[in-house]
């Protein structure tokens, strides 16, 4: 796994404390397993999990035979477990690999991992604005597996697709309760969250306000008497403040936005409204689509234009793209695995693999995950900075 970013190429001197490696931060995770007779170290079979998943395994059988493949240097480095008398290092088989992963707390996995991963997320300064998607996903074949539905709410860094946190909506709950509680370990001072219509909500806006937080909220139906303000607002008289195109997926897109400071919008903070026209033209039959989009943010016109705005609304579909990553390059919807938390804890490797390939500057996942399965130690290495004189944390280093 590349652990060294290319943003923190000039932090040469980062300390185990300052960045831990991987192993430091699967340390915190609790053994659930009952201590008698163990044989293989928790650490050792979580990390050997992420390494496999780094070379794209997508289920427990194949991270057993990645790990049963490995060399012993590899497995030593992932922690794998010594045998006293021969010194040879032995990979845990799928049995255990997966009664571990059933067992395991996710919330602390999801902590450790995203710990990790935004440690790395490189800091933004000056006038760019750092933005958080909060987004949801049901992991549909557990569902079809087990009838049992298995949904997870994740906030993901817009930059660099990062997952800086994730928790599982139980099923007597839903996503507007999770929302403060996935947010509460994440820092958010001077952050913009975005979200889509279902957490338009005020005691959400409330939140991030305390927080340090801006957010940009979609209005539709689930805040009458705001939607019903907001295309009272005299757009006609307002010019238009951006404009952008796009081309690809087989149709063309074009978004118009419009933007006003509006004083006694219904919603807590509220700053100024927006209102954003997609035209969409699919290439292939022709179709033409209009769509009006509603937005509320808290930013400021100092704070943020226009400009800016219609590229935070568009990177909300950062969180999306990363859910679609895992349906197409993981087969997250076709992995019928259903024992205890080993769907989330498998989700969570994956939303790791992506994240940690990401911010090691790789463009196609799937490119990657192909060069990590040629030669099992590339999941290990450390990655060299841009001006190759540095070697920044390998990934999994412990104390």
């Amino acid at each position: 796994m590349p652990a060294a970013l290319d943003q923190l190429a000039a932090a040469s001197s980062l300390s185990i404390e300052e960045c831990p490696g991987l192993l430091t931060c699967l340390a915190t995770v609790t053994d659930p397993r009952d201590p008698r007779g163990l044989l293989h170290p928790l650490v050792g079979v979580l990390a050997i999990c992420a390494a496999a998943v780094l070379t794209g395994a997508t289920s427990l059988l194949a991270i057993s035979e990645w790990a049963a493949d490995a060399s012993q240097s590899v497995l030593a480095r992932l922690g794998a477990r010594c045998d006293p008398f021969t010194g040879q290092h032995h990979a845990p088989g799928e049995a255990t690999i997966r009664r571990v992963l059933a067992q395991v707390d996710g919330d602390v996995l999801d902590r450790a991992v995203s710990s990790w991963l935004s440690v790395r997320c490189p800091q933004v300064g000056g006038r760019l604005l750092r933005a958080i998607a909060v987004d949801g996903k049901s992991l549909r074949g557990a569902a079809r597996a087990h009838d049992r539905k298995i949904h997870l709410l994740a906030a993901v860094d817009h930059a660099t697709s990062t997952v800086l946190g994730q928790v599982d909506v139980g099923t007597k709950t839903n996503e507007i309760t999770c929302f403060q509680p996935l947010l509460d370990a994440i820092d958010l001072t001077g952050a913009v969250v975005t979200s889509d219509a279902m957490h338009t909500q005020r005691e959400h806006a409330e939140y991030l306000g305390g927080r340090g937080a801006h957010y940009i909220v979609i209005v539709k139906g689930n805040q009458k008497k705001l939607r019903k303000q907001m295309k009272s607002l005299p757009w006609k008289q307002i010019p238009l403040q951006n404009r952008t195109a796009e081309t690809g997926h087989g149709r063309s897109e074009i978004r118009r936005i419009k933007v006003c400071t509006v004083v006694g919008l219904l919603f807590p903070g509220a700053a100024q409204a927006i209102e954003l026209k997609r035209r969409r033209l699919n290439r292939k039959t022709g179709k033409i689509s209009v769509k009006t989009v509603y937005a509320v943010t808290s930013l400021t016109a100092e704070q943020a234009n226009p400009a800016q705005l219609a590229s935070l609304i568009r990177g909300h579909w950062s969180v999306e793209a990363l859910h679609h990553m895992r349906d197409t390059t993981f087969a997250e919807d076709a992995s019928q695995l259903r024992t205890g938390n080993a769907p989330r804890a498998m989700a969570t490797w994956r939303n790791l693999a992506i994240g940690a390939l990401r911010l090691a500057g790789c463009r196609s996942i799937a490119t990657a995950l192909r060069k990590n399965a040629r030669d099992a130690t590339r999941p290990c290495k450390s990655w060299p900075s841009h001006d190759h004189k540095t070697v920044i944390a390998e990934p999994f280093r412990i104390r």
